[in-house]
């Protein structure tokens, strides 16, 4: 029987990450699942490349040329939106309760940076690490230790653990670096690079997330020595592709190479996906709850339908190199983060998730990634870092420009390849039963991704993921 005219509870347009990990826990949930990609490959705009394919998407070129001396093509699988895995978080924990884990393998990430007045420094995230670290005074290495004692034992329902008695709920975090005397220099690190917020915005919020999220991050750096961050050897393709799988094993319908002709409402509701099926005609899979789709589904001839509306641009810099970075131990991969407030930069725009407006108005951060041949990702003796960021320039040289003090750590480059990508939120209501993800930001953690994928679950079927499961994939 055709796979088409059937009823569906869900539809899934695209192959990103988002899209399988939701396709995947739907499935595996009890729900019916179609997912399918107008591409003829998993990923999407979050794909691995090798490296033929690296300089035939932004050069044009069928294969990479040999005078460059980057080794073999198969050899990379070079992620377009590089993202590190909190050990601890919430992405790891998702892998874990389905199973995806089975097909997967990870190793830490050697280093986790942060950038202040030109230099680049290791975060601290332990007593240990504040005494040796020369990013803190004598008196904050006190203070911050002090602070640290705190977050791990940090308990909400318990008052006892309450600073001074103040209500972490209600206090906003302000307060929280007022007593515990924590200045500018130990908020920067704290807010960006631990607990990994965008902006200044944070500080007037209750405390609580902050406090979690600094707990999170210990307890990751705990877990595995250097960072809190791991990655998947053979880089992030595997994701997806370990989320189609568990969709496959639940009952999920796999289609690529099929183009969405039209969406099909029933007045304001959405009943169905008009495709074409295996002889080329017509065709329409119907669905009872919903359709799930990526943001690309909605542009034409470049320009967003009324579906999505572009809220900001993010520049990304692929850059492969030789040495590791320079300044960070010779670390064969990490993750360093450039405070917008050391940079004075005036990029930033109105963020929207899944809908409301989050008041992200100020400077934005930029993002350095890197990984290398100890992940499998490029050949021997090679790394590949990411620079990303939002930027406002709309041509590339003066985007390059915003870039310039990130680009400047990196030292010589081998090859570089640059982009710049509209991001897109989702205009669409939720009770029309079509739910539209959010293009990928310009951190290079899952953080915020996850926060965006549990969501978008609690909205298209009422209920919570489970994520009470320990998050210990040695265990596994």
């Amino acid at each position: 029987r055709c796979l088409f005219w059937q009823e569906y509870d869900f539809i899934v347009l695209g192959t990103g990450l988002k899209e399988c990990i939701l396709s995947g826990l739907l499935s595996t949930n009890g729900f019916s699942v179609l997912h399918m990609d107008k591409n003829g490959y998993y990923g999407g705009e979050s794909a691995s490349l090798n490296l033929n394919d690296l300089f035939k998407k932004f050069q044009g070129k069928e294969k990479a040329p040999e005078d460059l001396k980057l080794g073999s093509s198969r050899d990379y699988n070079v992620d377009l939106c590089p993202k590190l895995l909190m050990a601890c978080g919430n992405l790891v924990k998702t892998l874990l309760s389905t199973k995806v884990t089975r097909y997967l393998e990870f190793k830490s990430v050697a280093g986790s940076f942060v950038y202040k007045q030109g230099k680049i420094f290791k975060v601290p995230a332990s007593g240990g690490d504040a005494w040796r670290s020369s990013l803190l005074g004598m008196m904050e290495k006190y203070r911050f230790k002090t602070f640290l004692d705190f977050v791990v034992q940090y308990d909400q329902k318990n008052a006892k653990t309450w600073p001074n008695k103040m209500d972490c709920t209600k206090t906003p975090m302000s307060e929280i670096y007022k007593y515990y005397k924590l200045g500018d220099n130990i908020q920067e690190f704290v807010g960006h690079a631990v607990c990994l917020y965008l902006d200044e915005t944070y500080k007037g919020m209750p405390a609580h997330d902050t406090i979690e999220r600094a707990k999170l991050y210990a307890y990751s750096v705990s877990r595995y020595g250097n960072s809190p961050y791991i990655y998947p050897v053979w880089g992030l393709g595997g994701l997806p592709e370990g989320f189609s799988r568990l969709c496959a094993v639940h009952g999920g319908i796999y289609m690529l190479n099929k183009p969405i002709n039209k969406l099909h409402f029933e007045g304001e509701k959405i009943v169905g996906v008009e495709s074409v099926d295996e002889n080329g005609k017509d065709a329409v899979a119907k669905c009872k709850k919903g359709v799930l789709a990526d943001p690309t589904y909605f542009i034409k001839d470049g320009k967003p339908g009324p579906e999505v509306k572009q809220v900001g641009q993010v520049a990304r810099w692929i850059c492969i190199l030789d040495h590791p970075i320079p300044n960070t131990n010779n670390s064969d991969s990490c993750q360093i983060i450039i405070p917008s407030t050391q940079l004075k930069r005036k990029s930033g725009t109105t963020h929207y998730l899944n809908g409301t407006t989050s008041c992200r108005l100020g400077p934005v951060d930029i993002y350095i990634s890197c990984v290398s041949h100890c992940h499998n990702v490029a050949a021997k003796g090679h790394y590949i870092a990411m620079i990303s960021a939002e930027v406002d320039a709309k041509d590339e040289a003066g985007a390059k420009g915003e870039l310039k003090s990130a680009y400047s750590l990196l030292g010589k480059t081998k090859q570089e390849f640059f982009s710049v990508n509209p991001v897109f939120t989702s205009q669409s209501k939720d009770e029309s039963g079509l739910f539209i993800t959010e293009s990928y930001d310009a951190t290079t953690h899952w953080e915020t991704t996850c926060t965006e994928v549990l969501s978008l679950y609690k909205r298209m079927t009422g209920k919570e993921v489970d994520l009470s499961i320990k998050a210990d994939l040695d265990q596994e």
